[in-house]
C-alpha cells in the first residue's frame, strides 16, 4: 500500500480535484490519503465531507501547532503502507507523478525523488522570482549538505519512501523543507530520479516567506552538524522518460 501525506493551510478549494486525480491515478493499487491540517479556513471539513464517501482519506486536524515540515513527520507518523509519499495539496505536484514514482520504488528504490531538472522535467509552474529563490535554495542545500550533492532537485518536497526507513529516524524539521531532512537522517542508499513537469497553482496563496526562506538555512545548518547520512554510500540514479513510460506500462 501506499501512504499519501499531504500536509494542508487554507486549500478547500483544491481538495477535491486532488482527490479525483489521486484516484484515477492509482485506481489499480492500493493506497490511503492522509492529510495534516492546520487550517483556520473550512479546509478540515471539506476533508471530512470528502471521507465519508471516499474510504481512502485519513483526516489529522492540528489546533495548536503549525508548519508544513512537521505536519508530514506527523503524517509519517500515522502511514500504514509500505511506502510513503510526500506531496503538496496545492496541484503544483501533479497526482499523476504517484504512478512514476510506485515504479521506481518496484524498481528496489529506497526513495524516489521527481525532478524537474533532468531531461524531461520543466519548472515552468515558476515565476522569474520563485525560479531564483528555488534556484538559490538548492544551490545551498547542496553547498552545506554533501549527501544532497548528488540529487538534481533535492528542494522540492515532492518524493516517496520506504517507510521502514523512516521508522526511528530523527526527523525534528525546522523549516519547511522535509526532503532534505529524510536524506540526511535516513538510511538512504539507492535513489531513483524521474523527470516530471511543475505545475501552476490551481486555487489558494503560496505559503513561501522571508520565515520560512531563513528557517530552511537554520535547517540546513542543523543538519550539517546533527545529520546521520554523508552521502558516501548513497547512489543516485536517473530514468528517461523513455524508460519511466516502459516501466508504469509493466504495472498496467
Amino acid at each position: 500500500m501506499i501512504s499519501i501525506v499531504v500536509p494542508t493551510f487554507n486549500e478547500k478549494g483544491n481538495i477535491a480535484p486532488l482527490l479525483k486525480r489521486i484516484g484515477d491515478t492509482l485506481k489499480e493499487i492500493d493506497y490511503e490519503v492522509i492529510f495534516v491540517d492546520d487550517s483556520n479556513d473550512e479546509t478540515p471539513q471539506v476533508i471530512e465531507e470528502a471521507a465519508k464517501t471516499d474510504k481512502h482519506v485519513r483526516l489529522f486536524h492540528r489546533e495548536n501547532e503549525k508548519g508544513l515540515a512537521t505536519a508530514v513527520v506527523k503524517g509519517f507518523s500515522l502511514a500504514e503502507g509500505d511506502f510513503v509519499a510526500c506531496m503538496d495539496a496545492d496541484l503544483q505536484h501533479p497526482p499523476e507523478v504517484l504512478l512514476d514514482m510506485y515504479a521506481a520504488m518496484l524498481a528496489h528504490a529506497d526513495m524516489a525523488i521527481p525532478s524537474r531538472l533532468i531531461p524531461g522535467g520543466s519548472d515552468g509552474g515558476l515565476d522569474i522570482v520563485r525560479k531564483i529563490i528555488s534556484g538559490s535554495a538548492r544551490y545551498l542545500a547542496k553547498i552545506i549538505l554533501p549527501c544532497l550533492r548528488g540529487i538534481s532537485d533535492p528542494t522540492s518536497g515532492l518524493f516517496m519512501v520506504k517507510r521502514e526507513l523512516l521508522q526511528g529516524a530523527d526527523l525534528n524539521p525546522i523549516g519547511w523543507k522535509i526532503m532534505v531532512e529524510v536524506v540526511s537522517q535516513c538510511n538512504v542508499k539507492k535513489i531513483l530520479e524521474t523527470p516530471y513537469a511543475f505545475h501552476d497553482r490551481e486555487s489558494g496563496e503560496s505559503k513561501i516567506s522571508l520565515k520560512v526562506s531563513l528557517q530552511f538555512v537554520e535547517q540546513l545548518f542543523h543538519l550539517r552538524l546533527h545529520g546521520r547520512n554523508d552521502g558516501k554510500n548513497m547512489k543516485v540514479a536517473r530514468w528517461s522518460t523513455k524508460k519511466l513510460n516502459e516501466k508504469k506500462a509493466a504495472l498496467q
